[in-house]
């Protein structure tokens, strides 16, 4: 799955990292672990004027620079991997979330929040992001850590940067998002004085229980136990204060209801309107009962703006909810009303699986 940052890193940004802290020790894992690469990028001429130019953009060591992204070796199987299907498939709400909401990621779900109960209920204080969404989160992205991608980052990134599929139908969008995040991770890692071949992530480049892309971990991560680095591969509360600082930045809206049910007046109903923003939130109560949607109770009080999102069911009637600022927050974490959904119902069965 595409972490932070394709998904979330085509958003903005706001923290930085602070003077001595790391990248996450993402992948401080032997080398031996990892997808080997083939041709290192030394050869590439273009490699080599990027490496140039981001030396000169971001005052660092040019030789550094030239050496490190020398060390680069093309993914073969990458590119192909972000290239959308041939024969696309049916969407199915049942399906995508059994892949997420399932006894062993709950089971892991309820260690991790038993484990880290004190750091979760201070992050909700503090940055008022509910704990369940916050393990939700790291649970559909990682299962709590047990998968955090065995590519090295440094590759991946160079494979996304110069050799990004032609036939992709954004590629030359793409193609600029990754050598933005290599740029990235490149000058954070010109600071930390570590072995910048050794970061293990996705295969788009994605770090940690988290999977932060490098420009998310630049402007949201933060050192929550205080110890002077961020590490968010082995230390689950920088890990915590990360996630809910993300969705601080993005707009979370403390005590605020994500969804909403919701069902139709057949009489009223005028679904194309409804539809038509997608997942922003556009409509008032007023404005969406207008066009045929149905709340009750403390969905008529909502005070902000409502989108409809539909779930398809393959061949059965799609799901709907309202979807408040909340929803589409964390849909900026990863742009699909499928994960978003995904991380509120393993979030709520874990949280159920606790009280039992």
């Amino acid at each position: 799955m595409l972490r932070p940052a394709l998904r979330s890193a085509l958003a903005a940004a706001l923290i930085g990292l602070t003077a001595t802290a790391a990248l996450p020790a993402a992948a401080q894992a032997p080398s031996g672990n990892a997808v080997r690469g083939t041709t290192p990028y030394a050869t590439r001429a273009d490699a080599m004027a990027f490496a140039d130019e981001v030396a000169a953009r971001r005052q660092l060591d040019r030789d550094w620079v030239r050496q490190t992204l020398g060390q680069a070796r093309f993914l073969p199987n990458v590119p192909r991997l972000m290239l959308p299907a041939r024969t696309p498939t049916q969407k199915n709400w049942r399906v995508y979330r059994s892949r997420f909401i399932d006894p062993v990621r709950i089971a892991a779900g309820a260690r991790f929040w038993r484990d880290n109960a004190t750091t979760l209920a201070r992050a909700e204080q503090e940055f008022g992001v509910p704990a369940e969404i916050i393990v939700g989160i790291i649970g559909v992205e990682t299962i709590y850590g047990r998968d955090m991608g065995r590519f090295r980052v440094l590759d991946a990134l160079a494979t996304l940067s110069f050799d990004f599929p032609d036939a992709h139908p954004r590629a030359q969008q793409r193609r600029a998002f990754f050598r933005e995040e290599l740029e990235s991770f490149l000058s954070t890692e010109s600071r930390t004085h570590e072995d910048p071949t050794r970061p293990l992530g996705s295969y788009a480049g994605a770090m940690g229980m988290p999977q932060f892309m490098p420009s998310s971990i630049a402007k949201y991560a933060v050192d929550y136990d205080g110890d002077g680095r961020i590490d968010l591969v082995n230390n689950p509360v920088d890990v915590i204060g990360s996630v809910a600082n993300y969705f601080k930045a993005f707009g979370w809206q403390p005590g605020l209801p994500s969804v909403y049910p919701v069902r139709f007046d057949p009489a009223r109903l005028r679904m194309d309107v409804l539809m038509a923003p997608d997942i922003l939130p556009t409509f008032s109560v007023d404005s969406f009962v207008a066009a045929g949607a149905e709340l009750q109770g403390e969905a008529l009080r909502h005070p902000g703006l409502l989108a409809l999102i539909e779930l398809r069911n393959g061949e059965d009637a799609p799901s709907y909810v309202a979807g408040t600022q909340n929803f589409y927050v964390i849909t900026r974490y990863n742009w699909s009303s499928y994960y978003a959904m995904s991380v509120l119902d393993l979030g709520a069965e874990v949280k159920a699986a606790l009280a039992q």
